[in-house]
């Protein structure tokens, strides 16, 4: 009981420091491999964890309905999102700012889950959210670095933003009773699938297999792929929609602190204040949470 009470406790921090961990080692990785190859590297070993757990776990396999939701959530979540973070990376944007976009999705994902999924967000949790959409902006205001990134690049980094807040709210409705372990191999089946389809078709498919390369790929596969989405999975259960999404908030800062540190990103006191107010935003959210009228 009481284990289960600090895991309770201790979720939230360790998902959006896990989380914001995808974009440093994304940015590490990338230079030994193009998007599309590298994402279906790093599922394929995915899904070879992911089906020894089916296995020797002996769990049940989906039924048609389910394993219909099942797909629908691996594109938008590891499909749609990843191949948006991804390349944008690629394209030069820098890694706190590909933060910045997939981080305003807790305004998509209220709004939509206040009439989607009858979650009722109060006036306490629009404040909250309104004050992290500017932390988040304060965070990555610099325009210089906005402009390192190219027209492809930030389309890419839209299409993360609707790919995780669609996602977040797909798995939350058609998901949420799906047995992880298979409901979890037929998401990355149909996400690689996807990838390595536009790999053949857009990318030479050449990897430069460095220590960089191999450290940043075991990093997105074990901590991103299988314990932070698993995580995010159990907190997508256990938390509306609203309160849960804002925790995106915090990511960007989390994010621009690791960059800083590791890749010398820029960070200069505004920045540090928009991660104060991301904090308080995201504080306000869940200290305004009510329950849901509809189930």
């Amino acid at each position: 009981m009481r284990a289960s009470r600090i895991l309770i406790a201790i979720a939230p921090g360790l998902f959006v420091l896990l989380w914001s961990t995808g974009f440093i080692s994304t940015k590490y990785g990338s230079p030994y491999a193009e998007p599309f190859t590298f994402i279906s590297v790093r599922i394929f070993f995915v899904v070879l964890i992911l089906g020894a757990i089916f296995v020797f776990s002996r769990a049940n396999w989906l039924n048609g309905r389910e394993t219909m939701h099942s797909i629908i959530a691996g594109v938008l979540v590891h499909g749609l999102y990843l191949t948006g973070v991804f390349v944008a990376i690629h394209q030069g944007v820098p890694a706190g700012i590909s933060a910045l976009i997939p981080g305003l999705q807790p305004i998509v994902i209220s709004t939509i889950a206040n009439r989607w999924l009858g979650e009722r967000v109060s006036r306490l949790q629009w404040c909250g959210l309104a004050l992290g959409l500017a932390g988040v902006a304060l965070v990555l205001h610099d325009r210089t670095l906005v402009g390192a990134g190219t027209p492809l690049g930030w389309s890419a980094s839209f299409l993360s933003l609707i790919g995780i807040a669609f996602g977040t709210l797909y798995q939350k409705r058609y998901c949420g009773n799906i047995d992880w372990r298979s409901g979890n191999l037929v998401q990355y089946l149909a996400a690689g699938s996807l990838c390595a389809s536009a790999a053949f078709l857009l990318e030479t498919r050449e990897i430069n297999w460095t220590v960089e390369f191999i450290f940043a790929l075991a990093w997105l596969v074990l901590a991103l792929s299988i314990g932070a989405i698993g995580l995010m999975y159990w907190l997508i259960r256990r938390s509306a929609a609203t309160r849960f999404a804002s925790l995106f908030y915090l990511v960007p800062s989390v994010t621009a602190v690791m960059a800083f540190l590791l890749f010398g990103e820029r960070l200069d006191a505004l920045s540090i204040a928009g991660m104060v107010v991301c904090a308080v935003g995201v504080f306000l959210v869940n200290r305004g949470a009510v329950v849901k009228p509809n189930s």
